[in-house]
């Protein structure tokens, strides 16, 4: 969201309460606010001060989320035979464990970008190639240079990998022999059962780091892009720091059916650095505060001490002793009940009279 459009917005609750702050003030001290607002020096002092700070503001919207890991992906079999051994639900498994077993032969878990889409054996070369070579050392094979290749020596360390895991030492890899993901994955939900067909849905997994979900309105799109700042109130009051790591481009429908109204969304993502602080909440109802807007370093008063100007725009009394004088400010982001201002005169420390 703009400053701009956010001041548009501020402006007319802020509007509400100066111009409320000004008729109070032209009740009880017979204000003449056709003078000159920078230069008419007032008696009878208002109930309340305030003080110019420099700080930084932060304008924020609050919206519903869903803390869990995120949306499941698919695990598919490939090849023939019998499922003989699933995970648990919940289970986390990472690079070189067993996903499932196929007529007892187990398929371990690679880390990647790409499936394996082919047969790789000696003399292919590609991206999936190097992958392959990438997952055998980082599980601690050598003897080959991780490339592009696939020469004898990645053939004798893929023996050797087979022969640990129990299986027939070929040498090579077909696309049923191993499942791809792109990191740890931990097991939402089994789709087949033990003794069902190897071929076709197993199971469903997560990441394994816990993250909110947002079905964002699509009016409040402007309020969120990747990167910004985001505070997550759990169900028991606390909060957590977040980042939102992902804004959706694809707007969803839906309701609209039996009377209730119907929506667009996007999704948007925000992740947790500080896992333990969530406890054991999975599938809970959060609010997020997300940072809309920020001003860095900036003159601010409270809203209550803004008041409407005969001539139009805004002011504040700023006190001189025993009385005080209008001046003309231009305002800027409003946040957390105090208001951007700046103005001839205006500095850090000067003291302004709060009319309501």
């Amino acid at each position: 969201m703009s400053r701009t459009s956010g001041r548009r917005t501020w402006l007319i609750v802020g509007g509400a309460v100066a111009l409320v702050a000004a008729a109070a003030a032209y009740a009880a001290y017979g204000l003449d606010f056709s003078a000159d607002p920078s230069t008419a020096a007032r008696s009878g002092l208002p109930p309340a001060t305030g003080t110019v700070t420099r700080t930084t503001l932060v304008e924020t919207e609050k919206v519903s989320g869903t803390l869990g890991y995120g949306s499941p992906a698919a695990v598919a079999g490939r090849g023939t035979g019998t499922v003989t051994w699933l995970p648990a639900e919940g289970a986390v498994i990472e690079r070189g464990q067993v996903v499932y077993r196929r007529d007892e032969v187990p398929v371990p878990l690679l880390y990647g970008p790409l499936p394996i889409y082919r047969v790789l054996s000696s003399g292919v070369e590609g991206g999936d190639v190097k992958q392959l070579e990438e997952n055998l050392a980082a599980l601690g094979y050598t003897g080959f240079t991780v490339d592009e290749d696939y020469t004898s020596a990645t053939a004798d360390a893929v023996r050797q990998w087979q022969e640990d895991l129990g299986r027939t030492e070929t040498g090579r890899v077909t696309p049923e022999d191993v499942v791809v993901a792109a990191g740890p994955m931990r097991v939402a939900d089994l789709t087949a059962t033990i003794g069902g067909s190897a071929a076709g849905p197993l199971l469903s997994y997560t990441d394994t780091t816990r993250v909110v979900s947002i079905a964002l309105d699509v009016g409040k799109q402007q309020f969120v892009r990747p990167g910004i700042a985001a505070v997550v109130t759990l169900p028991d009051g606390s909060t957590v720091d977040g980042t939102v790591s992902t804004v959706g481009t694809v707007a969803t429908s839906s309701g609209g059916g039996n009377g209730t109204p119907s929506s667009t969304t996007i999704d948007v993502t925000v992740t947790i650095a500080d896992q333990p602080a969530l406890g054991t909440l999975d599938a809970a109802p959060v609010t997020v505060s997300l940072e809309a807007d920020r001003a860095e370093d900036v003159l601010t008063v409270p809203v209550a001490a803004l008041v409407a100007l005969a001539e139009g725009g805004y002011g504040v009394q700023v006190m001189e002793g025993s009385s005080f004088r209008y001046v003309a400010v231009t305002t800027g982001m409003f946040a957390g009940g105090r208001v951007e201002i700046s103005g001839a005169g205006i500095a850090e420390g000067t003291v302004v009279g709060m009319p309501s």
